[in-house]
């Protein structure tokens, strides 16, 4: 028998639209959160709205208010930089694995991802950009033949999709950002660990410096 994926809770849909509000910019960031006007917009109760903004704030996506309610948590540059330490040393494992144990379906698979990054860049929509580039690296985890990389990474993916979401807003899109990942990829497919590896830590820490001089900015 086939295993049934499950399916997103109206919960989990309500997290998703607020969330992608949030990369988009849709939100000031000192603006209160109305669960009245969120609930409207999406077409649903304020019960699964209220739940999903309490999730977002224990994923620190929002925080609590002066007063009353919540509004967009603000980026912190210390919280982004310890961020991306861990992320480093998880994509850097992911990757290596990746190359020892996925080349064959790197090869396979690896060019549409590739494809839906380089479309992304020519439309220049946030939302697929930030899309492709969260569907390439889990791609690589899936690679890597260990469930608990991706698991891991999941929640801290919610919020680097809100750094990502900012920093897309106030500059130009990061072509280097898909040159880089080719070369991953590439590494992958030739099963070259080491090389696979040391790629996957560059990666994080251009995108670290590329990301600091835009918050600061």
């Amino acid at each position: 028998m086939n295993k049934l994926k499950p399916q997103p809770t109206l919960v989990d849909q309500v997290y998703e639209a607020i969330l992608s509000d949030i990369t988009e910019g849709k939100f000031d960031n000192l603006r209160r959160l109305k669960q009245e006007e969120i609930a409207a917009s999406l077409g649903v109760s304020r019960q699964p709205v209220q739940q999903a903004l309490l999730l977002l704030r224990s994923d620190g996506l929002v925080r609590d208010a002066t007063g009353r309610g919540l509004i967009v948590a603000p980026l912190e540059l210390d919280f982004v930089r310890d961020l991306y330490e861990v992320r480093a040393a998880i994509d850097k494992l992911a990757t290596a694995k990746a190359a020892e144990r996925g080349a064959q379906t790197a090869s396979e698979e690896g060019a549409e991802y590739l494809e839906a990054g380089q479309r992304a860049l020519k439309n220049g929509s946030i939302a697929e950009l930030i899309a492709a580039d969260v569907n390439f690296h889990f791609f690589i985890y899936g690679l890597a033949g260990n469930p608990l990389i991706a698991e891991t990474s999941r929640s801290h993916w919610n919020f680097l999709r809100r750094v990502m979401g900012q920093v897309l807003l106030k500059g130009e899109p990061p072509v280097a950002i898909w040159d880089q990942h080719t070369e991953i990829l590439q590494a992958v497919i030739d099963g070259d660990i080491s090389k696979a590896e040391g790629l996957a830590g560059d990666h994080i820490t251009q995108a670290l410096i590329a990301l600091e001089e835009r918050i600061k900015s």
